[in-house]
């Protein structure tokens, strides 16, 4: 008998363990996916094209609060936890409910799940949403296209719309953010590698998305989202690890799994952290990683028109995920304001409307900014709302694209930017340089995968061991 599975996740993880494990194996039934974190997500179906032979009329997506009532009325037997960025103790919490009801509670670890290139991968993840990855990643990708390689950067998956149009897809040009309906959260992460001259790949098959990746490029660059895992298998694995949320290193899944696999270990922000959470972040990444190549860095910000800031009352447009998964209640908006002597951060929560207002319920830390929330056209008219509805001189983006471009924002209004700056040796030149030898075919480094010293996983497949 197949052994009757749910997959709980939040259109990402979930998707990608069920492709490369589930979708053929006749030894399992996916009875359902459960979905959370992501507004509007549950409800959908995995459509029958994608989810294969075995599933004709494609796996509901159902909210995860009907976990129980689920295993309840399909008689499950395995429940695989499968998103990123939450607390271990919330993991846990999950983990006794769905035991509770008895059935097994399962995480899939790197062997199940990371796929093989047959080009050498550097992958860039984090211990948590909103340390830097994005402007890391812009960097290790510069540093390759320097040195003559042509570069393909595959971001963590994304995909909120259409899940069958959004298989495997290709960004070029802002004409193709518009092709595939991107949010603004997907903008956030696109854009800036187009502004760079990145090609950039994403979506649901990441299987399909390799190949098509592999087919015009020397190096895979994975672009992590939240602090998940990789889905290749790194041939470099940089994990960033951020001083202003000190333990939080330790705390968080499957953000402690990075930094104990990582190659590079970048502690950000050292220029606006205390320096004795920076000093703890150190200390726990000689703990759990001692052979990692440490590296510090800054995020230097810089704003567009410092008159806009300077002696205003100004609203602050900051990143969503960074305050809702990443538990944030400032960011690079926040520091700017205040180091530029704004005369008041506004509150937004008085002018707050429709999901924007929900979002502030939800996290009541945050009062002295916007979370650029955008999942979709009526959340965006949500967001402009309650800025043009703000009594401010000024708005503050802080966000990592130009929000003017998608909303219409009727306040003077500029913008923060912020790119990675190393301080001090080792620099991310030469421990690329250094490790990857800037050639193609390094191998999976031994003393942080010992399991897999003797192996010899062809490139290009999973790296479970099917029978």
């Amino acid at each position: 008998m197949a052994r009757r599975v749910v997959i709980m996740g939040a259109a990402g993880r979930d998707f990608h363990n069920f492709n490369v494990h589930f979708r053929d194996n006749p030894d399992h039934k996916v009875v359902a996916f459960t979905a959370t974190q992501i507004p509007d997500i549950e409800g959908r179906v995995y459509p029958s094209e994608l989810a294969g032979r075995y599933y004709p009329d494609g796996i509901k997506i159902r909210p995860e609060s009907e976990i129980v009532e689920i295993i309840t009325q399909e008689n499950v037997d395995e429940v695989v936890f499968a998103y990123s960025d939450v607390s271990h103790e919330f993991v846990m919490h999950q983990a006794s409910l769905v035991m509770a009801h008895g059935a097994d509670f399962r995480l899939m670890g790197p062997v199940g799940t990371m796929l093989r290139s047959n080009k050498p991968v550097v992958a860039v993840t984090a211990v948590r949403t909103g340390v830097g990855k994005s402007q890391t990643t812009r960097k290790v990708a510069e540093i390759l296209r320097e040195s003559g390689r042509q570069v393909a950067v595959v971001r963590h998956p994304m995909p909120y719309g259409n899940l069958l149009s959004q298989e495997a897809m290709r960004f070029e040009t802002y004409d193709d953010l518009d092709k595939y309906d991107c949010t603004i959260e997907e903008r956030e992460e696109f854009e800036p590698h187009i502004d760079k001259g990145s090609v950039v790949f994403a979506g649901v098959d990441y299987q399909k998305i390799l190949e098509l990746a592999e087919k015009e490029a020397d190096v895979i660059l994975w672009d992590g989202g939240n602090n998940d895992m990789p889905f290749y298998w790194p041939d470099v694995h940089i994990v960033l690890v951020d001083p202003h949320r000190p333990g939080h290193e330790v705390r968080y899944h499957p953000g402690e799994t990075n930094l104990r696999m990582a190659d590079v270990v970048i502690i950000n922000k050292i220029d606006t952290a205390h320096p004795r959470h920076t000093d703890r972040v150190r200390w726990s990444v000689r703990q759990l990683n001692p052979d990692a190549v440490v590296i510090e860095a800054a995020s230097p910000i810089f704003v567009d028109d410092p008159s806009l800031v300077t002696g205003r009352r100004v609203l602050v447009v900051e990143d969503g995920p960074t305050l809702t998964h990443g538990g944030m209640t400032y960011g690079a908006g926040v520091i700017a304001a205040r180091k530029l002597g704004a005369q008041e951060i506004v509150d937004p929560r008085p002018y707050a409307s429709g999901s924007i207002l929900r979002v502030f319920e939800k996290y009541p830390a945050l009062k002295d900014l916007v979370p650029a929330m955008g999942y979709g056209s009526e959340q965006v008219r949500e967001l402009e709302t309650t800025i043009n509805g703000a009594d401010c001189d000024s708005v503050l983006i802080a966000t990592p694209i130009d929000l003017r471009r998608i909303a219409d924002i009727r306040k003077p209004a500029t913008r923060v930017r912020y790119e990675l700056q190393e301080i001090g040796l080792p620099t991310l030149r030469d421990t690329l340089a250094r490790l990857m030898r800037l050639e193609p075919g390094l191998e999976i480094n031994p003393a942080v995968y010992p399991h897999l010293k003797d192996a010899g996983l062809p490139r290009g497949q999973s790296a479970w061991p099917r029978q």
